[in-house]
């Protein structure tokens, strides 16, 4: 069978749309947001003034500072992935302007329970589906992942581990936020834990399913080399190695 060729390109910006839609419906359906995207939602609500996508610049500039110093550098390449958060973040509150997203039209939790089951199940199947897109790209997906990718590379952390890892971090981020805010689980519900414990799967599921019907080429190709991490860190390693060490490798 004959895979079918898609742009990086398109691919990128088609998750960034996916996973943002993938949100406010998971919002929505009020059954427990992602916990990747909990301590932003909680800080929207607690401010007032911050929207949910706005929310997101602000945990992710955090998130940013945070891998620049456990990297101990920066490159100006990595801040396409907080390029990436604006897109998001603007693609998402775009979604919330639609009555049936926006909260102040429509509250969360309050459709019919068939309706909330079916957004949530939808809203996890996108998120997963989304993510696995983001990793089929040469173009760094959110600061979250890219956290992931960058640091397990650097530290030579298992990939899913990395994932695990973050994934409970912000859990515990956004658990602290909600009762330092509100005094009561906000946002978070059994939602929260059930995605925690099956997002990684599914992302693996359709990982492979891509791999079986989709190419993904890059468009530009001069500039996709330009974001060749694992290339660069190899050959950053090799220039570290003495030269002798070098040869008798070759």
């Amino acid at each position: 069978m004959k895979k079918i060729t898609l742009h990086s390109e398109f691919v990128y910006f088609l998750a960034i749309v996916l996973l943002a839609f993938a949100v406010a419906l998971l919002t929505a359906a009020d059954f427990g947001i992602s916990m990747i995207v909990a301590p932003a939602y909680l800080l929207s609500l607690k401010t007032g003034f911050l929207s949910f996508g706005q929310a997101e610049y602000v945990i992710q500039a955090g998130v940013f500072v945070l891998l620049c110093i456990v990297l101990r550098k920066f490159r100006f390449v990595y801040l396409s992935s907080f390029v990436t958060c604006l897109i998001y973040g603007a693609v998402l509150d775009l979604w919330r302007m639609l009555p049936c997203f926006n909260p102040s039209v429509t509250a969360p939790g309050s459709m019919a329970m068939p309706l909330r089951i079916f957004m949530f199940v939808t809203g996890i199947l996108l998120t997963s589906f989304s993510v696995a897109l983001f990793f089929k790209t040469y173009l760094y997906p959110q600061v979250y992942d890219f956290f992931v990718k960058a640091v397990s590379a650097r530290f030579n952390i298992r990939l899913s581990l990395m994932k695990t890892m973050t994934d409970i971090s912000l859990l515990v981020a956004g658990m602290v936020m909600t009762f330092c805010f509100f005094g009561k689980l906000v946002g978070i519900d059994c939602g929260t834990f059930v995605m925690a414990l099956i997002n990684g799967t599914i992302i693996g599921r359709f990982s492979k399913l891509f791999d079986k019907i989709f190419d993904f080429q890059p468009w530009l190709k001069k500039f996709s080399s330009l974001f060749e991490l694992d290339k660069k860190e190899e050959t950053d390693k090799e220039h570290a190695e003495p030269p002798c060490e070098r040869q008798s490798r070759v």
